[in-house]
């Protein structure tokens, strides 16, 4: 009697460790987590080329460009979005209440570029903004792109006081969580104010235009620890960059219009 009770508890055990082992197999397993992000090589070889793709100069390691041109195989690639303002022509395409309008109703313009500002002052705005934008990053990840540089980040300052700086951090934090999320490094792009934040916001290098023009150069290189695409778009600011930081940054001069070779406004010319 003993050695039956024996055998059927012996029985018991193994049926719920089978059990238990079935359930274990069935439960979904954790994804992968995603790969390690890279940012730009430092003191590399840079084009800037958002009118237009066309094939790099043998010394260049990074390249940008749009986010819907293809990258440049074998190269560091880093994708331009528009992520705080809407492309000319592109504000049908938002929610209406997503654009940013002043007290009679109006939407703000960035006047320089007529870009309508997106409207970043509440966190569910900032949310679906977010959303919208990620979907862009996304695209960004599967092309093969290594980088996001989303740029008006400092829209605040053409905002008629409608917007803060503090705005704009939100905004690019949750685009900083997805960016990682994909592999991606993210960029901040101008904006010497907000440099010394880059660290809370998620920011893992800079792009500023005509850092040199303007002696900002210090700022980024101080807070991003010289990971910083430099473009100036004059010939004294690419020898003020040069001279102070041409052998720490990676720096590039271009046209304004960043046009293609075959242009006759093209040039592109290095430290």
């Amino acid at each position: 009697m003993a050695n039956r009770r024996t055998l059927l508890i012996g029985l018991a055990v193994a049926l719920v460790v089978a059990v238990g082992l079935i359930v274990v197999n069935r439960l979904p397993k954790a994804s992968e987590p995603p790969a390690a992000v890279e940012a730009p090589p430092l003191h590399a070889g840079l084009d800037y080329q958002l009118g237009g793709p066309y094939p790099p100069a043998a010394d260049v390691k990074v390249v940008v460009r749009d986010r819907t041109a293809p990258i440049a195989e074998g190269l560091y690639n880093v994708c331009y979005v528009n992520a705080f303002q809407t492309q000319p022509g592109e504000g049908g395409d938002w929610d209406q209440d997503l654009l940013l309008r002043d007290s009679a109703g109006k939407l703000v313009i960035d006047e320089d570029w007529d870009e309508p500002l997106l409207d970043l002052r509440t966190a569910d705005k900032r949310t679906r903004i977010a959303a919208k934008l990620n979907t862009w990053i996304d695209g960004c990840a599967t092309s093969g792109y290594k980088a996001i540089e989303p740029d008006n980040y400092d829209s605040y300052t053409r905002s008629k006081g409608l917007l803060t700086p503090d705005h704009a951090k939100a905004l690019l934090t949750l685009l900083a969580e997805h960016a990682h999320s994909r592999s991606l490094a993210i960029g901040q792009k101008n904006t010497a104010d907000l440099a010394a934040d880059r660290k809370t916001v998620g920011l893992d290098f800079a792009v500023s235009e005509e850092c040199g023009q303007y002696d900002e150069c210090a700022t980024y290189a101080d807070a991003f620890a010289d990971n910083v695409l430099v473009v100036e778009y004059t010939a004294d600011g690419l020898r003020k960059a040069c001279t102070t930081f041409g052998r720490r940054l990676s720096v590039v001069l271009r046209d304004r219009e960043v046009t293609a070779p075959g242009s006759p406004t093209y040039i592109r010319r290095t430290c």
